[in-house]
């Protein structure tokens, strides 16, 4: 077991559950991002998502595409990002999953690729746009050097698709809570709740619900049913609202942080009272 799921089932084992938040690396700069993953992690996340900035992001609303362009602007790089997890490392251990596409990392080289995240302490991966039947060559390499490659499963999966994606999911299931792209919703899909019984059924794999959190009552609505909660648009929207000030955006991303864990603490407390 590596490092993300031992995380998130260690939590689960005391009756708590886990925190993922999602930021694009080098907005508005590396050096921010760095001071934030430490900053989100004191505040109380479990795990640090970081996405790769990239020009076509399928998977990602406005909020995070507008976070990529600015980041490329910056000249933001695969290798630059790398630099900064190595730069992180030397203070912080929180685990740490990188988001991208499929292009990047066939450009870069998959095994270079995997070999230098490893390298510098990156634990997981995911990849929106790598569909299960052509992840194999990936998923391989990922397995040799001790990486968790993140999967997928949507509300439109059929049961034997959500038996094959169990069957080989490592680190924790990314269980998106509506079809389309991420983004803040103001209402939690009723959905998931379904889709969150049928994979039960197949994995007793960590289950973590994904796309349109946007604040701490849908976090807390969400760890209802599963074991962690996803947010990314809502944190990435609060960046750029402060990104000219990093005195206003640490305080600023740290509460908001804090109060997702309030939040999802509340939902534990709860449960384990019942169970009494």
């Amino acid at each position: 077991m590596m490092r993300i799921e031992k995380v998130l089932r260690n939590l689960r084992e005391k009756g708590k559950k886990s925190l993922i938040i999602y930021i694009t690396a080098g907005d508005p700069n590396l050096k921010i991002t760095e001071e934030l993953v430490y900053s989100i992690a004191e505040a109380g996340a479990d795990v640090v998502e970081l996405g790769i900035p990239f020009s076509d992001p399928l998977a990602d609303g406005p909020t995070i595409q507008q976070a990529s362009y600015r980041a490329l602007k910056g000249k933001v790089t695969i290798s630059k990002i790398l630099s900064t997890i190595e730069k992180i490392r030397k203070k912080s251990s929180v685990p740490i999953a990188l988001m991208t596409y499929y292009n990047p990392i066939f450009c870069y080289g998959l095994d270079r690729f995997v070999a230098d995240s490893k390298a510098v302490g990156v634990d997981g991966l995911i990849v929106p746009d790598l569909p299960l039947e052509e992840s194999k060559e990936l998923r391989g390499i990922t397995e040799r050097f001790g990486i968790e490659l993140i999967s997928f499963i949507a509300p439109t999966s059929t049961p034997q698709r959500i038996a094959a994606i169990a069957q080989s999911a490592r680190g924790f299931i990314y269980c998106v809570s509506v079809t389309g792209v991420t983004g803040v919703r103001k209402n939690f899909s009723p959905k998931i709740v379904e889709m969150i019984e049928k994979i039960r059924l197949y994995t007793d794999m960590p289950l973590a619900i994904g796309f349109g959190i946007s604040g701490p009552e849908q976090a807390k609505e969400a760890t209802k049913y599963a074991d962690a909660v996803i947010v990314g648009s809502a944190v990435v929207k609060l960046i750029e609202n402060s990104r000219k000030d990093l005195s206003v955006m640490l305080p600023q991303i740290s509460n908001f942080v804090k109060s997702l864990k309030e939040a999802i603490r509340t939902e534990e407390r709860r449960k384990n009272k019942n169970k009494i």
